[in-house]
């Protein structure tokens, strides 16, 4: 009997280690672009470690301001905690579903999800940023990217902003430079940026980088996604 209460109150504590670890990183969801791709949706939710409460976003980005649209930001979070077994998602599909026509406003098919020409497996990103190299076999076009970040501060007074730096080559050797993202934007308690993802839209004139971001919290880190967008 009290080999089994060992093995049972073990097993309330792996689960309880699943819903801290899990409330501290972040789910995304890539909900698609519009047909001309001028537009792009995405998503993500998780589990507030503390109070095991989920919560969800919802944002809709104009792809050549690399902005939101105008009340293109929804937020939810759940009052009560969620039940063992639950994994937050539910929260996220009530947002979307409460604003289904915030969607259908900007003309986004959540079938026109983004073709993903680079996925990173770096399970522990560097602080110092980061050089890629990826290609579009559709294209033809090749990449060099790099995200370069500037950091100040530690612990909870830390502070940081980013930039990419990304060159595409044609198949023709056509060469092209861009600047993506907004250096001057400086966020509180962000240790470091990693290039999760790059997705480009059906037509090919769009390209989005998906970027985790590690927040300092009491507990160490919390992983949360933002995108930077880009027309070609």
């Amino acid at each position: 009997m009290l080999f089994k209460k060992m093995i049972l109150l073990f097993s309330v504590f792996l689960l309880i280690s699943g819903f801290v670890w899990a409330g501290d990183v972040a789910v995304f969801v890539d909900l698609g672009f519009s047909q001309d791709g001028r537009t792009y949706m995405f998503g993500q939710h998780g589990v507030l470690s503390h109070s095991l409460r989920p919560w969800a976003d919802i944002f809709v980005v104009d792809v050549s301001a690399n902005n939101f649209v105008p009340n293109g930001r929804l937020t939810q979070t759940q009052d009560t905690p969620i039940r063992a077994g639950q994994d937050g998602s539910g929260v996220f599909y009530r947002l979307l579903t409460a604003n289904s026509a915030l969607a259908g406003r900007h003309g986004i098919n959540f079938q026109n999800q983004g073709q993903p020409l680079y996925i990173s497996r770096d399970e522990n990103p560097s602080a110092r940023g980061e050089r890629i190299e990826f290609r579009d076999f559709i294209s033809g076009n090749s990449y060099n990217a790099e995200i370069v970040p500037s950091i100040s501060g530690s612990g909870q007074s830390i502070r940081s902003s980013f930039y990419i730096n990304m060159q595409v080559r044609s198949s023709s050797g056509q060469v092209k430079n861009y600047t993506v993202g907004t250096p001057q934007v400086v966020r509180q308690r962000i240790a470091s940026y990693n290039i999760r993802k790059v997705l480009i839209d059906a037509t090919g004139s769009s390209i989005i980088f998906v970027i985790e971001m590690r927040r300092v919290v009491d507990s160490g880190f919390e992983v949360r996604y933002m995108v930077e967008a880009q027309r070609l």
